[in-house]
């Protein structure tokens, strides 16, 4: 009787069990911002209930005002507080797709490596890693001056003349102080702390898209890391000038592709970078960033997005953009901003021909569905150069400060 009540049990729990799992996943899928249209209610389903104060989000004199809302397990214990804003429905932008040339200048410099001191002793250990500096630090200040570039950082460490060093770093926001002691190097006899440092890069992206009411652009989709330490480079100043696509290294299975691009009338800066974030690289333009292929389009938020057939806005040839077919596999969850919200993958066989799928330099290309802007290009899968990811829009419109004005 005891065994025949305890199987019973078992069975009761098992579904119940499943049921708040599926309702767990879905809760920490729900983002801590939810950005609806004026006037629309927010959609919950049986597991998972988004309650508010008021049924919808009203277009009144509180537009952008923020609202809190109480997330529900099974309709009735509250589990999470996430914020409800609202869109206005006019928002209309420029669709990008022409290449740009993007440079960035650090803020302070960028450690990129940490070696050893050759001296009349024999090889001594870095002096800057003994002390605490780590790969991807930045060093913003040295004794109280601000570092403008590798230069004057190189500069400042050999007049010290092996002084102890105020180092002041920038790790991951945080600012911490180091005392680092230079020694003299027996190469060229300067003062060193064995360390590698990079003050600037620059590259060719593609241009997402361009709001005239605000003069704010978007590019990229991703964030710009450092190519040695992959850390997001914190900037000081940016810059985007034209840029014109010379040549295409088709992708293949483990090999990516890539578009070589050239800058242009690099005298002429189209606009200035103000962010570099997990969403791309946003800032204020100097000039009408549009072209003759491209007119003014709506935005769709995740929730109006289907997977489905889209087409990508993308230049392959020279500084003329094209639309070109792709399939939206999947629309994927995501609590916090990110540039893989959907993955995505090349049908259209002009493109398959020439690039093999998705290529570097393709990113920030805006994807297209139902004649509005949903998202754009980030990433290639290296062993599949047809498939790869898209960010929403969503996303980037939030970042450029252009969603809730």
């Amino acid at each position: 009787m005891v065994k025949k009540t305890s199987k019973i049990l078992c069975w009761m729990l098992i579904p119940i069990l499943l049921i708040t799992l599926v309702a767990y996943f879905k809760i920490q899928n729900i983002p801590t911002t939810i950005f609806i249209r004026e006037g629309q209610s927010i959609k919950s389903n049986t597991f998972v209930k988004v309650c508010e104060e008021t049924d919808t989000v009203k277009a009144a004199n509180n537009t952008n005002k923020e609202k809190k809302a109480s997330v529900n397990l099974l309709g009735i214990f509250p589990v999470k507080s996430v914020s409800i804003k609202s869109v206005s429905n006019d928002i209309v932008l420029y669709p990008g797709g022409q290449p740009v040339g993007v440079k960035l200048s650090t803020k302070g410099v960028l450690v990129v490596a940490l070696s050893d001191i050759k001296t009349e002793n024999g090889k001594a250990p870095s002096p800057a890693a003994l002390g605490g500096i780590q790969i991807g630090d930045n060093i913003t200040k040295i004794n109280d001056t601000l570092v403008k570039n590798a230069e004057q950082t190189q500069s400042q460490i050999n007049s010290s003349e092996g002084k102890n060093l105020k180092i002041t770093i920038d790790r991951k926001g945080e600012q911490l102080e180091k005392i680092i002691k230079p020694i003299k190097s027996s190469e060229d006899k300067n003062y060193k702390i064995g360390l590698w440092i990079r003050d600037s890069t620059a590259g060719v992206g593609t241009l997402t898209f361009y709001d005239e009411k605000t003069e704010m652009f978007a590019a990229l989709g991703h964030p710009i890391t450092d190519i040695d330490t992959g850390t997001i480079l914190s900037i000081n100043s940016g810059e985007i000038v034209s840029s014109s696509i010379v040549s295409v290294k088709k992708g293949l299975r483990g090999n990516p592709g890539e578009l070589k691009g050239i800058f242009v009338n690099e005298e002429t800066i189209l606009g200035h970078i103000q962010k570099n974030t997990e969403c791309g690289v946003f800032g204020k333009s100097n000039t009408k960033l549009v072209n003759k292929y491209n007119k003014p389009m709506k935005v769709a938020l995740r929730n109006e997005i289907k997977e489905g057939p889209a087409k990508i806005l993308t230049t392959i040839d020279g500084d003329e953009p094209k639309y070109y077919d792709i399939q939206i596999e999947k629309l994927l969850s995501q609590d916090t901003p990110g540039p893989k919200s959907m993955i995505i993958k090349v049908t259209d066989p002009v493109l398959l021909e020439k690039t093999g799928g998705i290529v570097q330099g393709m990113s920030g290309s805006p994807i297209i569905q139902d004649n509005k802007i949903i998202g754009a290009v980030t990433h290639v899968l290296i062993n599949k150069p047809d498939v790869g990811y898209g960010i929403y829009i969503e996303w980037m419109l939030k970042d450029a400060n252009i969603l809730t004005k």
